[in-house]
């Protein structure tokens, strides 16, 4: 029978600031006979970087999953509630395509911030953890570059918003592209200058 060893699953999510698009979140578990060189929190990389190391973490990783919670979703339960939640979807659809290799081990979940998602394993809350643990910096990667990779796909559908730019931040551009076009339904209602606009 295999022994059981305990593997670091870290967590980490992107897009809570912007007011446009899903939130995202990743969870990645690193092996350890595979390093990765350079990981580190995806907004101290550049773009290119973090699209070199995201293809490497999603090769060397023991495992790793990205899910997401959409922007209707967010106005439903809030952004804190849909961060926990995609980190939670993240978790489990990592657990779901990795059981073969997940199996026999222990998983001790460390997410970034201070609260951590309901799951059904061990789960520690780390601040900062971005910065501190390798598979939270390895998650946080994966979880930016698919929110940014969603970003440039809206920015096809709604080029009047310029997403590619700004990833849909409340830069000075996108508010006032927002005076002039008003919402699409890909921003959050429940943010504080899309919902003036509705007023």
């Amino acid at each position: 029978m295999m022994q059981s060893s305990q593997l670091i699953c870290g967590v980490d999510e992107a897009g809570r600031g912007p007011l446009a698009g899903s939130v995202y979140a990743a969870a990645v578990i690193l092996d350890g006979n595979n390093p990765i060189i350079g990981l580190a929190d995806s907004k101290k990389l550049s773009e290119k970087k973090r699209g070199a190391l995201a293809i490497e973490i999603k090769q060397k990783a023991l495992a790793w999953a990205i899910a997401s919670c959409t922007a209707k979703e967010i106005d439903q339960i809030n952004i804190l509630q849909a961060s926990l939640l995609a980190m939670k979807r993240a978790i489990e659809a990592m657990q779901a395509q990795f059981s073969a290799v997940l199996n026999g081990h222990e998983i001790l979940v460390q997410v970034d911030g201070n609260k951590c998602p309901k799951i059904n394993l061990l789960c520690e809350a780390i601040v900062k953890g971005d910065s501190k643990v390798q598979a939270i910096s390895a998650a946080s990667i994966l979880a930016k570059t698919a929110r940014d990779a969603e970003l440039y796909e809206l920015d096809k559908l709604y080029p009047q918003y310029g997403f590619a730019q700004h990833k849909g931040y409340p830069t000075s551009a996108h508010l006032a592209a927002l005076a002039v076009h008003g919402i699409c339904v890909e921003h959050r209602l429940s943010y504080g200058p899309v919902k003036a606009l509705l007023e």
